[in-house]
């Protein structure tokens, strides 16, 4: 299944919307100058194992690499996703780095 994630910064939220509109899930965050901190990733019962978690995923780190932000990933499903996905790793801020 496709679905078309947004950013709708006034309520500090990606949006996954399927073909026909119908809100899939959300990923928040919160934003502090450079640094963006993933809070929460829901997806509808409806749509899990669609993919809805996985493009909110990619959507909202390709959005902190285009501002150059630092990503501090609250969220347990980003974390884990993040694991499988090490082209992002450069945009995590760890303990072992320190954030500009």
């Amino acid at each position: 299944m496709n679905f078309t994630v947004t950013d709708a910064p006034e309520r500090e939220r990606f949006e996954a919307r399927d073909s026909s509109g119908v809100l899939a899930g959300v990923l928040t965050y919160q934003l502090t100058g450079s640094i963006v901190a993933y809070t929460h990733t829901k997806v509808d019962p409806g749509f899990e194992g669609e993919g809805a978690g996985s493009a909110l995923a990619r959507a909202a780190m390709d959005d902190a690499r285009a501002k150059s932000r630092t990503v501090v990933p609250i969220c347990p499903f980003l974390s884990g996703w993040l694991d499988e996905h090490p082209e992002y790793e450069n945009l995590v801020a760890r303990s072992t780095r320190k954030i500009k």
